[in-house]
């Protein structure tokens, strides 16, 4: 047995949401333990210091609660919970508020004096507060210092192994972690389990997210039995950087660019978005410009490269280095100036719409299990908007903590069951005992390949139907890993678990997609081109059924707006 740790809130994840959690529940019941988990560094690890763009908000009086509300459900294509999507538009202006006054951002201001607020993609208004194009290092870096004022424990270079439930199943009562650093497991004892690892589409071969994800947060609710909805759904952002052969392929350049005027080229110098939507162009929104700039390159209209062209040049060198440093910083890296040439670009995977099925306050169908953040399903539907991410990070994080610490008052802890955490001790130690002949490296490779080319930005049955095969060889493969060197700070140990989770995360989102016989926001079937609303305004389930997964579908509550 590992040593046992308890505390009555425990919190997987330190981005916006795991961060923002932690401080209301500690604001709302300093009395409560709280112990935080984070994979990497706190307030360095995860996606939320990586967000360039901003923060949708309603703060202009010539913008509304409903104009944004209707944004956002129009642009997930009528898929989202319109409850979760109201209240992330009727939070968010609180939560800015909350976070210049109360935690310490410094959002840029217009020369008046107000916020400032610019353009994004699928909006209606320009209703984007920002920190240059650095706006996620400015929110993380503050919430790190609340944290530290608050005194909150957090266990660094630390990850989650197993949900621990009761006898019946039915509630979460802790969780097995591993000290990636030491190699040893920590058992956790608690009254609440808030999941926000922020998930992360990182079973692609380009990806924009945080190199540490691996949709721990999913599987591992996946496996103690929460229900999962909207799985197929993966956004593609359409300007990933591309650099063959580096780290930085797939590093984003944000919706700001598009939102600022930039133009789209293909690798014969034409402005392609006038094929696929000549009023919005390059405003389109995500699902839209990805699935254009991936047909542009399929179509053999890219770069050498593959790709396709970013061009901010006509909106002045001066402009672009004094409103985009990051972005320009990021290319002058790789050799481009983007102030003064045209980069190349790609569709990249960029965020998971499908995950842990919530309600408003963060329950799921498990008690005593929360979740916020992209570990949580409903709020975007189909499609995110830009600049919808880390409003709902930070607005669901907050409800979440304030919640839940109220919800464990008065609780009694319940004692792991000793079976249950030695079952997901083995399962992790069999296989660091593997000496078999399989790189997990190079599986987890493959396993970015074949999402790629068969559950991409273009699917359709036959290919779905491939992966879903594929995927079952890659986890025959994945049984036979070799994995050598011991257990402290062990990097193949490492992978092969981030590819246990990222191969169970893979196999729902081929599943989901194969179910889904439409086309809608991010998922699109080119041998089901059109948007069925007679047969698919629905949400797409699914939950453990022994060994495998079960799926069905629910309706869409139209209660709010209607197609």
């Amino acid at each position: 047995m590992s040593d046992t740790l308890t505390t009555d809130i425990l919190i997987l994840g330190t981005g916006g949401a795991g961060l923002m959690a932690a401080l209301h529940a500690h604001w709302r019941d300093p009395a409560q333990k709280i112990l935080l988990v984070s994979k990497g560094m706190l307030g360095k690890s995860g996606c939320t210091r990586m967000v360039q763009g901003g923060y949708n908000v309603v703060l202009n009086e010539n913008d509304s609660l409903q104009a944004h509300f209707e944004d956002t459900v129009r642009g997930g294509s009528f898929l989202n919970d319109q409850d979760l999507a109201w209240t992330l538009v009727e939070d968010a202006p609180r939560i800015v508020r909350e976070l210049e006054n109360k935690i310490g951002c410094l959002f840029d201001r217009a020369p008046d004096g107000r916020v400032h607020q610019k353009a994004f993609a699928g909006q209606t208004f320009d209703r984007t507060v920002h920190v240059g194009d650095l706006t996620g290092i400015e929110i993380m870096s503050r919430l790190r210092d609340q944290v530290f004022a608050a005194s909150i424990p957090c266990l660094e270079y630390t990850r989650g192994i197993e949900l621990l439930t009761s006898r019946d199943g039915t509630r979460v009562i802790g969780a097995v972690l591993l000290d990636i650093q030491t190699g040893e497991f920590i058992t956790v004892k608690s009254k609440a389990v808030i999941l926000a690892t922020g998930a992360g589409p990182l079973m692609y071969q380009r990806s924009a997210c945080a190199q540490e994800k691996a949709s721990d947060g999913v599987a591992m609710a996946f496996r103690a039995g929460a229900h999962l909805m909207d799985m197929e759904m993966v956004q593609f952002h359409p300007t990933g950087l591309v650099v063959p052969g580096s780290r930085l392929n797939g590093a984003l350049l944000e919706e700001g660019l598009r939102g600022a005027g930039a133009h789209l080229f293909n690798g014969k110098g034409e402005r392609y978005m006038t094929r696929y939507d000549p009023d919005k162009m390059e405003r389109s929104t995500r699902d839209r410009v990805s699935r254009a700039g991936y047909l542009e390159i399929l179509s053999g209209r890219g770069t050498e490269n593959e790709a396709v062209l970013i061009d901010v040049t006509h909106l002045g060198a001066e402009f672009v280095e004094r409103n985009f440093t990051g972005m320009r910083d990021r290319c002058l890296r790789i050799g481009s100036d983007l102030a003064r040439e045209r980069v190349e670009v790609a569709p990249t995977a960029h965020f998971n719409m499908g995950g842990i099925r919530i309600n408003r306050d963060g329950f799921t169908n498990l008690e005593g299990l929360f979740a916020a953040g992209e570990d949580a399903s409903g709020v975007h539907g189909a499609n995110r908007l830009g600049g919808n991410g880390v409003a709902e990070s930070t607005v669901y994080g907050a409800r979440v903590g304030e919640c839940v610490a109220g919800w464990v008052r008065d609780r009694p802890h319940d004692e792991p069951a000793t079976d249950q955490v030695l079952a997901a001790q083995s399962a992790a130690d069999r296989l660091l005992a593997r000496r078999g002949e399989e790189n997990p490296f190079i599986v987890r490779d493959d396993l970015g390949k074949t999402m790629w080319r068969k559950v991409g930005i273009v699917r359709d049955g036959p290919k779905l139907a491939e992966a879903v095969s594929d995927l079952r060889i890659l986890r025959d493969r994945a049984e036979r890993l070799g994995i050598s060197g011991g257990r402290r700070f062990n990097l193949s140990w490492q992978q092969a678990l981030d590819l246990a989770n990222l191969l169970t995360a893979a196999d729902l989102i081929a599943r989901s997609a194969l179910t889904r016989e439409d086309s809608r926001g991010a998922h699109f079937r080119s041998d089901f081109e059109q948007t069925d609303n007679a047969k698919w305004l629905c949400n797409i389930y699914v939950a453990r059924d022994g060994d495998g997964p079960k799926h069905w579908t629910i309706p869409v509550k139209l209660d709010k707006l209607r197609p």
